[in-house]
């Protein structure tokens, strides 16, 4: 009975509602993310059960997030009425991604959601002004500044005693 049902689709369809993603504390996605940003990905599924269709209860489905070979791979939370949640943090790598769910279960059709999105590198005003590791590199600059000034000034106002003797002397 059970595989007639499935077989002539009355039970074990799935179904993608909606998809969304965005950054953590914003309401519609960007145009391109940042590398590092942290995000979270929503993907509502629906089952048909009865001839209706009802909130899939998966705990067992996975987002891939891709360029050439997946760079995170998670288990999406079932968070209510069919919405899966998953909540992760971008690579430093930069480039076209896709948010891939590919969901094959045996009792349940195939099911396949992918989107792409861009990664793009810090603009340069988002890089930090001081960087701690490279403290030794800033003394040493002041240090070449501070050294400069004393020589120049060492150069342009100190006269030889045996300069200014002679001098006097030809007067």
């Amino acid at each position: 009975m059970g595989l007639t049902q499935w077989l002539f689709k009355e039970r074990g369809v799935l179904r993608v509602v909606s998809v969304k993603h965005n950054e953590i504390g914003h309401t519609s996605p960007p145009a391109a993310y940042t590398i590092n940003q942290d995000i979270v990905y929503t993907i509502k599924i629906e089952e048909m059960k009865n001839g209706k269709w009802s909130a899939f209860d998966g705990t067992d489905v996975q987002l891939e997030f891709i360029r050439l070979d997946p760079f995170v791979r998670i288990t999406l939370k079932n968070v209510k009425n069919g919405n899966l949640e998953a909540r992760f943090k971008l690579p430093d790598v930069y480039g076209i991604f896709k948010f891939n769910v590919d969901y094959k279960r045996i009792g349940y059709t195939y099911l396949y959601s992918s989107t792409q999105m861009s990664v793009r590198p810090l603009e340069h005003t988002q890089y930090e002004r001081f960087i701690p590791a490279a403290f030794p590199y800033y003394a040493s600059s002041f240090a070449m500044i501070v050294g400069v000034f004393l020589f120049s000034f060492i150069q342009l106002y100190h006269q030889d005693q045996v300069v200014a003797a002679a001098s006097e002397q030809k007067k």
